[in-house]
């Protein structure tokens, strides 16, 4: 994640690369505030990749559920409003805890 994407006093809680269904690959950042998800590009022949644009920026307070689901091909699922995100990373339990602490602790 690049340092000015963050917001002041905004910290980065968790990250990782990972896929979305229909955004493909990626990195998912988790601050204090906000669900970030960055476009990748890259070429597993030469390890280079590079990072894209920001699309998807998501305040805390807007995500409506969040769970993980599946065993094999497992997934975090993020509702926000109308829209369904399935992010596929290595811990989507994980995944799924932090974000509704950091969702408890911004709601306080």
């Amino acid at each position: 994640m690049r340092a000015e994407v963050l917001r002041e006093g905004e910290k980065v809680v968790f990250q990782e690369d990972c896929a979305e269904d229909d955004l493909k690959s990626g990195v998912l950042t988790l601050t204090n505030q906000r669900l970030l998800f960055e476009k990748t590009e890259g070429k597993m022949t030469t390890l280079w990749k590079e990072a894209g644009d920001l699309i998807l920026n998501i305040d805390l307070a807007k995500i409506s559920n969040v769970e993980a689901r599946g065993f094999l091909i497992a997934k975090v699922v993020i509702s926000v409003g109308e829209y369904i995100y399935k992010f596929g990373v290595l811990n989507p339990g994980k995944w799924e805890k932090l974000i509704r602490k950091q969702i408890a602790s911004v709601n306080i």
